[in-house]
């Protein structure tokens, strides 16, 4: 069986099968989806939204570049998909069209994007219902390491059989919680194999009897689950790093300062799509490391955009900046050409970078933040949401019917998990991305 996976509006990976008789025809044809499909929710509702009920279909059309054999799945491989409607053209409720959109626009300004997410997630165990960590071990410790060694060995195999280098592996603070970071890649591959990342990873975890939850806040006296983004911005020979210029602050060139600005400048809105569920907002939050603030600086870990230290023998490789207010409930999709149009949009107005901060933004003063548009960030997602349908650059860049039905798929949850308790929300959101 070969597996067509997408990415919903709700940042759920889902997909159909195919038999290999009919692989041939499928490959080409694709398999058939309802349009309603965009608009259900994690809680697998129905938002309401014109145009995506039960009437009409759109074919799911794998990309077979992104073809891989799955590792944890005997038998079975995996492919990413293009929502293509009946008569040929890309689905504008597509998340993935939409990326493609933002890359072919930065080209134009002779910018390719090269990114790497770098996920956050927690090994579980289930009882009775409920999730629990797979141990207490600390942050970073070699005990952490020893209790997770046997599936995190098989999830580097898995992972790199399917040409997904990995680059670094920790325990992180929280209980449970594991980093593994696979090496960058252009823009809308790097979409691709943060879905196939996080498909392997819970694969894997699962044939050890264990669960792998991305939710951004699995458990409330721990440690969130972010998904750091890092991105530059490269010649279209890709032999210079545009981002980078040896004779300014911290190695930053004026085209990623004006980039920086930009996702500064849209980052409110910008926020409901990297922060995207109910649970993402327990996450966000001052001195969690977290980035709850619309500041940027060098390796500051509580501002919202970080210059990441370059590599010493690779500087003008390495330099790069790191979106920490993001995180796997997204759809990676949408978070990177959300990034990428507010970016632009700082290039084309010339957008100047407000001043590094250089301490815990909640220790500024309030004359201090002011000064430099230190606020918090958006404390809900009906907050969040509130922004972007204000943020007529992502609006745009999305386009009326990404957007809308986004917006729809949204505000269902927020209506669906008001109308519940905590409990609820947090075992709604362990195990859906």
């Amino acid at each position: 069986m070969v597996r067509f996976l997408y990415c919903d509006n709700d940042g759920v990976v889902r997909g159909k099968c195919s038999g290999v008789a009919n692989l041939e025809t499928r490959l080409e044809d694709g398999i058939g989806l309802t349009l309603a499909m965009q608009a259900f929710t994690m809680l697998d509702h129905l938002a309401p939204y014109e145009g995506m009920g039960p009437v009409g279909e759109i074919r799911l059309v794998p990309d077979p570049s992104t073809f891989v054999i799955a590792p944890y799945a005997p038998h079975s491989g995996a492919v990413l998909v293009d929502m293509i409607t009946l008569d040929g053209m890309p689905y504008a409720a597509d998340g993935r069209a939409f990326l493609k959109r933002m890359v072919v626009r930065a080209a134009e300004r002779d910018l390719n994007m090269l990114a790497a997410f770098e996920p956050e997630w927690s090994l579980a165990t289930r009882v009775d219902g409920v999730y629990q960590p797979l141990d207490e071990s600390g942050c970073f410790t070699s005990a952490g390491m020893n209790s997770a060694a046997e599936v995190i060995d098989e999830i580097v195999e898995a992972l790199e059989a399917q040409g997904l280098q990995v680059e670094q592996y920790y325990p992180e603070l929280g209980w449970g919680q594991q980093e593994l970071s696979i090496a960058p890649a252009p823009a809308l591959s790097a979409a691709d194999r943060h879905i196939l990342y996080k498909e392997t990873v819970r694969g894997v975890a699962l044939r050890h009897g264990l669960y792998a939850l991305f939710a951004p806040k699995p458990w409330l006296d721990q440690a969130g689950n972010g998904c750091h983004l890092h991105f530059s911005g490269w010649s279209s020979d890709w032999k210079t790093n545009r981002f980078y210029d040896q004779a300014q602050p911290y190695g930053l060139s004026t085209v990623a300062r004006q980039f920086m600005a930009g996702v500064l400048e849209h980052l409110p809105g910008l926020v409901a799509l990297t922060c995207a569920s109910v649970n993402s907002y327990h996450r966000l939050q001052p001195q969690t490391w977290a980035s709850a603030y619309r500041v940027w600086g060098p390796d500051n870990r509580e501002g919202a955009l970080r210059v990441a230290s370059p590599t010493k023998s690779l500087q003008a490789q390495s330099t790069n900046v790191e979106l920490k207010a993001s995180d796997s409930s997204a759809n990676p999709y949408m978070a990177l050409g959300g990034v990428i149009a507010s970016g632009l949009d700082g290039i084309d107005r010339g957008l100047e970078l407000p001043p590094p901060t250089t301490i815990a933004p909640h220790l500024l003063s309030d004359d201090e933040g002011r000064a430099i548009g230190a606020e918090r960030l958006p404390q809900s997602l009906r907050e969040a949401i509130a922004n972007l349908r204000s943020d007529q650059v992502l609006l745009e860049a999305l386009g009326e019917r990404l957007a809308g039905s986004y917006m729809a798929v949204k505000e269902a949850d927020i209506a669906a998990f008001a109308n519940q308790d905590e409990a609820f929300e947090l075992r709604q959101h362990a195990y859906k991305f």
